[in-house]
């Protein structure tokens, strides 16, 4: 948000503002149209009015960041007149006096609509929800209306996160949190690599910025000897190019710091020990109909040259991304063993996998060419998703969520039309695919000829035939047969749809027995009757007595006054309620963290298991509905959902550093097995560093040990050191803290 001081702008900052607005006018060149610059200049113009006054949290003038975003439309994306437009005016209906209705006046209904879309919801909401789910839910609900929102408030996050350093910590935190969970994902699945790319290396520099920092020195560190590799593997590649009269760029790139982190997370391997840190990117300038023809040519060269790895061949030409992206992958053997990856893509290939959905149609519109409809396909897909009026807000985005995968799979119908699907997808998830009556019927499937159950998971290349039948019901053991978020919302639709309809025949059957004890069927004596037989709501009740769980002849036991039953009415507590009474009970702790500002002694708070905080980690609070306030590790594997879904409920926290107190935490040791390993880690431990162990357990097999130690350290310097010192054994491959990945209530 921006700050509104009553500070006029300097000369420079005039300079600035001006020489900025230049920039974008003339590099969005020839997407301009007869009038455009004279409405964006009208855009400018009322912009610069309405943020008068407004600076930054950094202290710059509000204007620079419309006028940013604007660039970042225009030039990283690719979008026209219209879209720098909105993204000049985004927060002004938002933050200034301008309303839709002066935006709909000075330029179009078109432009009003996408600020609209823009534009964060203001109000309260319980805890059950989440204002920035709604704020996410409003955001999508406009994606299959018109997807120029989406782009521009992925350009809106993207300049938020290069200026992120003037935030608060814990601010910076959330913003990092949200970006990782929805915006890098969203960038991903509409194609635009490069912004996903760099989305998720500013969230991770707030997230884990150790991390962040290590990788970056250690790929400037590597910068020349990686370059010098570089150009001696495109070399001989260019001369052989040049001599078959191919119209081809080459050049390489490195991978992303969150790319190689997650590399390094996911294979358990050191920096050292990445392979694929960069890859070579080779550009055809081809004709339409020959692209496909020129970039296996493309292939078959390099492979003459270099020995390709035939498990790492990845054809996303024949069968592109559902995003649109199109391309040959493989990975080849170059100097001293070291693998390379090699992406061969066509001029049109290359510019839809860097502007995304914005090149996409743009080739689309009249072209003669079979450009893939894809995201097409994927719009209509989730339209029935983000239309369902019985999802609350946090239940669209987590099936919205689900729907940016980017691993996919390629499987057939019966009559061999092609179909993509999330990989883990099954029958039952197909079957909800072709159509949501289909799913429902849906009793089982034959794949490649043979019967299989409803749970069976799809693989590639898979031929399917859904067998149906009329008596058929979807049923809560469904949900958990799925992976995709169209089968899980309509799975959930037919099961509230059979609930509504017991409910009815149980509230028919209790309002003829009330009718005979002349008991007033009232909404008071409905929840009264509920709480009386312990169930949640009225409706929980009428599927009760509509399932026979519940003999309504029990009801005479109650004691009715004209016509009103006295039993003890159920304490309602709202969700605020609940809210205060976990934040209000204190329990008397030793004071190791300061919460909200004041010390944990007065705050009932409790460690979260998921990440087992020690003093010095970098933390955060998050108040939880039943047990009080959770200490969570920042980069904790629940953090980005905590954080993104219900930042209102993250609280600052930080150590006090007060006393020494030890904490339970864990390494986990793999290495080449040895005699007298246990002995070695037992001696650091214990004997050289003076520290508890509360358990040790080492299996072995095929001459590889794990190892894994429950310690008791004050501080995560002290846990540093025992790592630092384990490095040391010899036939060691990697140590890890340990953490057990489990999900917390919220």
């Amino acid at each position: 948000m921006p700050e509104t001081r009553d500070i006029s702008l300097n000369e420079e900052e005039k300079k600035i503002i001006l020489n900025e607005y230049r920039l974008l006018l003339k590099n969005v060149g020839k997407k301009l149209q007869k009038g455009d610059v004279e409405r964006i200049r009208r855009a400018f113009e009322m912009a610069i009015e309405a943020h008068a006054g407004m600076r930054r949290k950094s202290g710059e003038p509000y204007i620079y960041h419309p006028i940013a975003v604007a660039r970042i439309v225009s030039e990283e994306i690719g979008l026209g007149a219209t879209s720098i437009i909105c993204a000049l005016l985004h927060d002004t209906v938002e933050d200034t006096e301008l309303s839709l209705e002066d935006i709909e006046n000075a330029f179009d209904v078109d432009t009003a609509k996408i600020i609209n879309g823009l534009t964060k919801i203001a109000g309260v909401f319980d805890l059950n929800s989440s204002v920035q789910a709604e704020n996410f839910r409003k955001l999508l609900l406009t994606l299959t209306d018109d997807i120029r929102v989406i782009l521009i408030k992925l350009a809106d996050r993207l300049h938020n996160m290069r200026t992120l350093d003037s935030m608060e910590r814990h601010k910076q935190l959330k913003i990092a949190s949200e970006t990782d969970f929805l915006y890098a994902p969203i960038a991903h699945r509409m194609g635009l690599y490069a912004v996903k790319s760099e989305l998720e290396d500013l969230s991770m520099k707030y997230r884990e910025p150790d991390m962040y920092k290590f990788i970056a020195k250690k790929l400037n560190e590597t910068k020349r000897s990686r370059n010098r590799f570089i150009n001696n593997f495109i070399t001989p590649l260019k001369e052989l190019f040049l001599n078959k009269k191919l119209d081809i760029e080459i050049y390489g790139r490195s991978k992303s710091i969150h790319s190689i982190w997650n590399k390094m997370k996911k294979q358990g391997v050191s920096f050292e020990e990445v392979y694929d840190l960069f890859a070579i990117r080779i550009i055809i300038n081809s004709k339409p109909e020959e692209e496909k023809s020129d970039c296996w040519n493309v292939y078959s060269i390099i492979s003459d040259m270099y020995r390709p790895n035939p498990n790492r061949l990845r054809d996303w030409i024949s069968n592109p991304k559902s995003n649109g992206y199109e391309a040959l992958h493989t990975t080849v053997v170059g100097a001293k063993g070291k693998w390379v990856e090699v992406q061969i893509r066509s001029k049109r290939m290359h510019e839809i996998a860097e502007k995304g959905v914005a090149a996409h149609w743009k080739y689309k519109e009249g072209s003669s060419n079979n450009v893939d409809d894809g995201i097409d396909a994927w719009l209509a897909s989730i339209q029935t998703l983000l239309n369902d009026k019985e999802q609350n807000a946090l239940e669209m985005v987590n099936n919205f969520k689900m729907n940016l995968f980017s691993a996919e799979i390629f499987v057939f119908t019966p009559k061999g039309d092609l179909k993509r699907l999330k990989r883990d997808s099954t029958a039952l998830d197909f079957a909800y695919d072709v159509h949501s009556d289909i799913g429902n019927k849906c009793i089982g499937a034959k794949v490649n000829q043979k019967l299989v159950p409803l749970s069976y998971v799809l693989k590639t290349g898979d031929q399917i035939e859904i067998l149906t039948s009329k008596k058929q019901k979807p049923n809560e053991d469904w949900l958990s047969y799925v992976a995709t978020g169209k089968a899980k919302s309509a799975i959930k639709k037919a099961i509230n749809e059979e609930l509504r309809a017991l409910a009815e025949d149980g509230k028919m059957t209790i309002e003829r027995k009330l009718k005979q004890l002349k008991i007033n069927p009232t909404d008071e004596n409905y929840w009264t009757i509920t709480n009386y037989f312990k169930y949640t709501s009225p409706l929980d009740l009428f599927v009760a007595v509509a399932r026979e769980k519940i003999k309504v002849g029990d009801l005479k036991n109650l004691e009715v006054v004209h016509g009103l039953v006295k039993a003890p009415k159920p304490k309602i507590q709202t969700k605020k309620e609940e809210f205060e009474t976990a934040v209000a009970k204190t329990l008397s702790k030793n004071a190791e963290l300061i919460i909200m500002g004041q010390s944990s002694d007065q705050l009932d708070y409790s460690f979260a298991p998921c990440c087992s905080p020690v003093p010095g980690d970098d933390v955060f609070g998050f108040i939880t509905i039943n047990d009080g306030i959770k200490i969570h590790r920042t980069n904790c594997p629940n953090s980005v959902q905590l954080m993104s879904k219900y930042s209102y409920r993250v609280v600052k926290t930080k150590w006090n550093n007060q006393r020494e107190v030890a904490f339970l935490t864990g390494l986990k040791l793999n290495g080449i097995d040895s005699m007298g390993v246990i002995s070695k880690v037992s001696e650091i431990i214990t004997n050289s560093l003076h520290i508890n162990m509360k358990s040790i357990s080492f299996e072995s097999k095929d001459g590889i040990y794990e190892g894994i130690i429950m310690l008791y350290v004050t501080d995560s310097e002290q846990l540093e050191i025992v790592i630092n010192k384990m490095k040391a054994i010899e036939g060691l491959i990697s140590i890890t803290r340990f953490e057990v990945e489990e999900d917390q209530g919220v």
